[in-house]
């Protein structure tokens, strides 16, 4: 792709950027915004009422969809404080397919002595229309070896799920990045590259264009160029942009290839 704003990640506040991205070139938006629990990202994005939060989350929700192509999804990572109220406003305007639960494994000492400890993440899965891309093969999880010996019954004998693997579930157990691992950046709230290079390679065709309203420290460009996918993204903290451009920069680690090379299958909403 020639265009100049493709594998461009630009400093600048994302609703005043998304005028340079045409409208239906993006095939997937990916973006975890500001929850609105009071971070530090270096500005006041993560404190506001909680009135002018859903109204600012209103603002750029409908400024970046008309981005998507027709067959184009939304994947959002989002708090339980909120979530229910973005799914709203999300499903005005998108079909939802799912509810992902992120399991920090957040070890089992400390947190709260009035309530339950919150442990998760919340993500949101929207399509546009039942043509959407998913290419499901493509994130299948393989069973063990104790597994598939178990299910060795003449009935299970070349049957494609017990090869391929399984489908990955709506619950995501994942470790959150802590301090000492060889992917953490200085971000708050950095999310691992297996989460989002899931993702990026269930929804974003090979060769497609991932757009992520905010980037933090860039670890969904990284997926992207990973992946074999191409990137936008915005971000409005200088050091945070310097972060980004450090990682781009650093030598190319692929993602392990992917286990088909023929097209996706496009999943209808009656079937998925």
């Amino acid at each position: 792709m020639s265009e100049a704003w493709i594998n461009q990640v630009f400093c600048e506040d994302a609703l005043a950027g998304l005028a340079r991205i045409p409208d239906g070139s993006i095939d997937l938006i990916l973006t975890d915004p500001p929850y609105n629990l009071g971070k530090d990202y270096g500005n006041d994005s993560d404190s506001q009422t909680v009135e002018d939060y859903l109204r600012w989350t209103e603002q750029w929700i409908d400024a970046a969809l008309p981005k998507l192509k027709p067959n184009g999804s939304l994947y959002i990572f989002l708090t339980w404080r909120f979530s229910p109220e973005i799914f709203v406003l999300l499903k005005k305007r998108m079909t939802m397919m799912n509810e992902i639960i992120w399991d920090r494994r957040v070890p089992s000492m400390g947190g709260s002595v009035r309530s339950y400890s919150s442990v998760h993440d919340t993500i949101g899965f929207f399509v546009r229309r039942k043509d959407y891309y998913f290419d499901l093969d493509s994130v299948r999880i393989p069973y063990d070896a104790e597994t598939k010996k178990a299910r060795s019954r003449s009935i299970f004998i070349g049957a494609k799920w017990l090869e391929v693997g399984y489908n990955p579930k709506d619950l995501w157990s994942v470790s959150r990045l802590h301090r000492e691992h060889p992917e953490r950046a200085d971000h708050p709230t950095q999310k691992p590259l297996e989460i989002i290079e899931r993702m990026v390679k269930a929804s974003c065709p090979p060769d497609g264009v991932v757009l992520d309203l905010f980037m933090g420290s860039g670890t969904t460009a990284i997926a992207a160029k990973r992946c074999g996918r191409n990137f936008v993204g915005f971000e409005l903290n200088p050091d945070y942009c310097a972060i980004i451009a450090e990682r781009l920069a650093m030598p190319e680690v692929p993602a392990p290839p992917e286990k088909k090379k023929k097209p996706a299958v496009k999943r209808s909403l009656v079937n998925s």
